[in-house]
């Protein structure tokens, strides 16, 4: 007997990586392996030398096939096993590692837009759809599209054993956001990716594309985001660890180190409009989304809990922003001893 493991990975497409999967057979009793498949055709070699390896960093039951088959979320080596050059996972390791004592947990809020024909879902064509103002978690065909397919996206989700905690309509027709989380910087991204490839291998039987474009429809549209929510142990206790993280991004050069690393086209969507804070200025603030972090009022009143970080775009690399997140904040929150 045999099972099918589907490897997934994220290619070395710039500005913006892609994910990319193949299927295995696999004997029954047998744990999914390292793996080869060729660089050259995802952007990672050259094809004089083509050759990368996958190697499997986490297992979830496949909901796409069912059964004993499984989605394998895999790192990209080179041959001789060192990280290669696209392999962001690598360098979140041994910053989680550093800091686990101090318990980061993240939540991490995907927005994303449906399109169909070239146009987002329920643009008619040839023309434009109601202003922004009933779409957001609207119930009814005149202002919601798609939510079909994310019925199904998180059944599959749940199926495949993720931290979903939730999915709601957006601002915008056709634009929609599912949440992960509360989870370690490795798992909530790592469940990410994998979420994420489920959206659009549920959107293909559907006919439906997704798009992680910040900003999917010029004009008076909302864009779309990852708004990453972060805490750790002392600021699940202390309101100082909360504004001492909120003030440590944005000391030195930490407000243009994060936005630089938040995803491309950060400028197109941060633009001190539909609910964000200006990329070039930051700022932080109670129960405020037009901040670049906000303080939820219930942290405020409860004197401990998390920040949301505004700033990263919709196709921002968990990888990425989970190890910036840390780096910056718990290096502070170890320095002012509040941890």
């Amino acid at each position: 007997m045999v099972y099918k493991a589907e490897y997934i990975w994220i290619d070395g497409a710039r500005p913006t990586a892609g994910l990319r999967s193949k299927t295995k057979i696999i004997a029954d009793g047998v744990e999914p392996g390292i793996w080869g498949f060729d660089g050259s055709s995802t952007r990672q070699a050259e094809g004089h030398r083509s050759d990368r390896v996958l190697q499997p960093v986490a297992v979830f039951p496949d909901p796409i096939r069912g059964g004993a088959d499984v989605l394998v979320m895999c790192e990209v080596l080179n041959i001789d096993g060192t990280p290669h050059e696209s392999n962001t996972r690598a360098l979140l390791r041994p910053v989680a590692e550093r800091f686990a004592a101090q318990q980061p947990l993240f939540g991490i809020e995907q927005e994303y837009t449906f399109f169909h024909s070239g146009r987002p879902l329920g643009f008619p064509d040839g023309g434009f759809p109601a202003p922004q103002g009933s779409y957001y978690c609207g119930v009814g065909a005149d202002d919601i599209h798609g939510r079909a397919v994310v019925e199904q996206h998180l059944e599959n989700c749940l199926t495949a054993q993720l931290s979903i905690s939730g999915v709601n309509a957006e601002v915008m027709p056709g634009q929609w956001e599912f949440q992960v989380g509360p989870l370690s910087p490795l798992d909530v991204a790592d469940q990410l990716w994998v979420a994420r490839w489920l959206l659009l291998r549920t959107a293909e039987d559907f006919g439906v594309e997704v798009t992680f474009d910040p900003k999917p429809a010029k004009g008076d549209w909302n864009g779309a985001g990852a708004h990453t929510n972060f805490s750790t142990h002392a600021m699940r206790d202390n309101y100082d660890a909360i504004t001492e993280a909120c003030e440590a991004l944005g000391r030195d050069d930490k407000p243009l180190k994060h936005i630089g690393n938040y995803g491309a086209g950060v400028e197109d969507r941060l633009t001190g409009a539909h609910e964000t804070a200006p990329w070039t200025h930051y700022s932080y603030g109670v129960s405020d989304r037009g901040a670049s972090v906000r303080i939820p009022w219930q942290v405020e009143v409860d004197k401990k809990g998390y920040i949301e970080d505004r700033r990263p775009n919709a196709n921002v690399d968990p990888y990425v922003v989970t190890r910036l997140l840390v780096d910056t904040c718990c290096t502070a929150l170890e320095k002012a001893e509040l941890v």
